[in-house]
């Protein structure tokens, strides 16, 4: 064996070592191995329960003006369907906004008072379907269901009346976002996203970063109370977080046109809330971590999923009832509803209030939980 080949051996032997050495101190530290097993498979069952585009039971209304047969058939068909689930049927047009706005139904289908006599005689009937439109891919996905049934009742009754064009002609029209823009739907949700990346980013990292650089405990010799460094703690990334959903709503609306219809002081009271109860869970982590690197992963262990059991992408209804309880103490889904509701809809406190009561028990919560961690650590 020559010079070179030995060292070549000797060189490979050195890394396969330090390797090994590596794997050994990562495995033999309790901690370490559940960060390579235990988060993985949390998010698995997260995202898989979680994360689909699919449309399941999606709520309806029926405004059934004509009441003929041919209606029956039709409104049958969307009865029979897996992807709809009725609502209740409307008495009078000045029903279906609250239903909308309330979130009570996802469409409804209204058939004018002469869909089965046009049917009968002939002529082309319209069927109008008023939808939702502040989740833009999820009205497009059940628009695209309310067309597979139309064009099924249309090819039943051509061959069964012999009829050469369509009978049945689909009114679409969205609510909220007329043109089912998705940059509207999701540059809205950015602001939320972005905000909580920011916020605890600052936070999480805060006595982490004192901690490791041994400057933490020079803290504990000041006159400043666990109260106070809290809250000077705090401070820098409420003020950040603020002012980042600020640059992202400037730009939300002058550069992606997103229209903002609600009043200012409602989108930052819900701000407000949100950033208080992300410097909440950014401080806790920030107290629990003994370094940069535990905060950073505990950070990212609590946003991605909090950013995927929001709804920001997609639906909460499609998720599973287990799911669905997780999604109530997650402060982002909260301050999405707040953000589109302030952005597409034009929507007062009053409608806003069920979204703001839970955020602000959240902050509370969080902030209480890092106050008593903050002094325990200390202590």
């Amino acid at each position: 064996m020559s010079y070179l080949e030995q060292a070549d051996t000797g060189q490979f032997d050195h890394i396969l070592a330090l390797t090994i050495k590596e794997f050994l101190v990562l495995f033999k530290d309790k901690r370490s191995r559940m960060v390579v097993i235990i988060p993985p498979l949390i998010q698995l069952l997260v995202f898989g329960y979680a994360a689909s585009f699919d449309l399941n039971a999606v709520p309806y209304a029926v405004y059934d003006r004509d009441q003929g047969y041919a209606a029956r058939d039709l409104l049958a068909r969307f009865a029979g369907s897996p992807t709809f689930e009725l609502a209740g049927h409307i008495g009078r047009q000045g029903e279906i906004a609250g239903l909308i706005e309330a979130r009570q139904v996802m469409l409804v289908v209204q058939l004018g008072p002469r869909f089965t006599a046009d049917l009968a005689s002939g002529r082309t009937a319209p069927v109008q379907v008023l939808i939702d439109g502040r989740n833009s891919n999820s009205a497009q996905v059940a628009l695209n269901d309310v067309n597979q049934i139309v064009n099924q009742f249309n090819q039943d009754w051509m061959a069964a009346h012999g009829r050469a064009g369509p009978p049945v002609r689909l009114v679409p029209r969205a609510w909220y976002n007329p043109n089912l823009e998705s940059r509207w739907f999701f540059v809205s949700g950015l602001v939320g996203l972005l905000t909580l990346v920011v916020t605890m980013m600052v936070t999480a990292l805060s006595v982490a970063r004192e901690r490791e650089q041994g400057t933490f405990d020079q803290l504990l010799v000041t006159p400043l109370r666990p109260l106070e460094i809290l809250i000077g703690k705090a401070m820098p990334g409420f003020v950040i977080g603020v002012f980042e959903a600020s640059l992202v709503v400037v730009l939300a609306v002058h550069w992606f046109g997103v229209p903002l219809q609600g009043e200012l002081w409602v989108l930052y009271l819900g701000i407000g809330l949100f950033v208080l109860a992300a410097v909440g869970v950014g401080l806790a982590i920030s107290s629990l971590a003994l370094t940069l690197q535990q905060a950073l992963l505990g950070a990212f262990l609590f946003m991605v999923p909090a950013v995927v059991l929001s709804g920001f992408a997609t639906p909460i209804a499609n998720m599973t009832p287990t799911v669905q309880a997780l999604t109530l103490v997650d402060p982002l889904r909260y301050y999405l509803v707040i953000l589109r509701g302030v952005f597409l809809e034009g929507a007062g406190f009053d409608l806003l209030w069920g979204q703001m009561w839970p955020l602000a028990l959240i902050a509370l919560a969080t902030l209480g939980a890092a106050g008593w961690l903050f002094r325990h650590r200390m202590g």
